[in-house]
């Protein structure tokens, strides 16, 4: 059998779906290995490497030919009419905004598989690349304030006088938060966070955050069987704005991670929230692509607006691309050993198990995931 990796025609994607240190891992699998021309050079990873690894470097008309064809996002249509029937396709497919491809997949047979689909259990846990890229999200979201601040992070003591801490606010405590909050508390910040979810307090609090929420009935059940956050009610959604909106003003740097999936994101941060912050402040918003936590935000670019500056670079874990890749391979990696007969060399999906119901979109011309009817 052979698996393919294709370079990603999205301009601000520069992650690959398999790198060459991945590449070793797959051949045990039984699996030859080919990759398209070029796929990873936004990444830090030249043809060179992969074929030192062992990969094949061929085009992309070969690599859709592949028993298993990786991407991170959807190719585009005319891939899809190109590759061939029954052919596994495993990616970041995002189907919530690709409804567009499903008749595409339905009469080429491709077996899609959504990647960010997959659940938030125990066994899933090295399969789960919303978290692994999450995490760079998080990690990249503060060193993307820390260029735009034009302030040191921590407090430093000299013969001219005391440097006074940055102060970070992190506004949803899911793994990029978490990880937004320990890479501040590195840099010396004084850190706190608020979520909706009352089961956070203790995670937030054991990196050295100060957890900040709005407590009532509501707030302790506000998680999904899932682990995500709920969609909250009008009401307290006014409190939560009342006391972000009083924490808010005196902050230095302010990192929004609230992400609904499948809908659009929470306004958590309004103008007048932004414009009673300080001249030289920043806002981070995560959740631009989503629609954005901040409605100043505009994809892809850096808003000033009144000396504040407002980040909403697009695909942040693209910006750090090498290590992104890295683990993005590795999750596709542990997924696919749960669903390759190794002996037979063939794909075999057990219906039954919770990992293959929430992945698989599409498979022999149907759409299995009722929620995308």
């Amino acid at each position: 059998m052979q698996i393919s990796a294709l370079k990603e025609i999205s301009t601000d994607e520069n992650r690959v779906a398999l790198t060459p240190d991945s590449i070793k891992l797959f051949q045990r699998l039984g699996l030859d290995v080919l990759i398209e021309d070029g796929a990873g050079n936004n990444s830090g990873y030249p043809n060179n490497l992969y074929e030192e690894n062992g990969a094949k470097i061929v085009s992309r008309n070969e690599c859709l030919k592949a028993n298993i064809c990786l991407c991170v996002k959807m190719p585009k249509e005319e891939d899809l009419n190109l590759i061939n029937e029954n052919t596994v396709l495993i990616g970041i497919l995002n189907p919530y905004e690709n409804k567009k491809y499903f008749n595409s997949l339905n009469n080429k047979k491709i077996t899609s598989c959504c990647m960010e689909l997959i659940p938030r259990i125990s066994r899933a846990q090295s399969m789960d690349v919303l978290s692994s890229q999450a995490n760079l999200a998080g990690y990249r979201s503060v060193i993307d304030a820390a260029e735009q601040f034009g302030k040191a992070f921590p407090m430093m003591m000299t013969a001219a006088g005391r440097v006074n801490p940055a102060k970070v606010m992190v506004l949803g405590v899911g793994v990029a938060g978490l990880q937004a909050i320990a890479t501040a508390k590195r840099l010396g910040a004084v850190v706190s966070a608020t979520d909706v979810r009352s089961a956070t307090k203790e995670q937030v609090e054991s990196l050295g955050g100060k957890f900040i929420m709005v407590e009532d009935e509501e707030s302790t059940n506000a998680e999904t069987d899932g682990g995500y956050a709920k969609e909250m009610s009008d009401e307290y959604k006014k409190k939560q704005a009342k006391l972000i909106a009083e924490t808010i003003a005196k902050q230095d740097i302010v990192i929004c991670t609230a992400l609904i999936p499948g809908k659009t994101a929470p306004v958590l941060i309004t103008q007048e929230m932004v414009e009673s912050m300080a001249s030289g402040s920043v806002v981070v918003d995560l959740a631009v692509e989503a629609g954005g936590n901040c409605p100043l935000s505009k994809l892809g670019e850096v808003v000033d607006h009144n000396g504040v500056k407002v980040i909403g670079y697009a695909n942040v874990p693209g910006r750090v691309a090498k290590d992104a890749s890295a683990l993005y391979a590795k999750n596709i990696f542990n997924f696919l050993s749960l669903i390759l007969d190794k002996e037979n060399k063939k794909i075999t999906f057990n219906w039954e198990d919770e990992i293959v119901k929430a992945v698989v979109l599409t498979n022999e011309g149907k759409l299995r995931l009722e929620q995308f009817n």
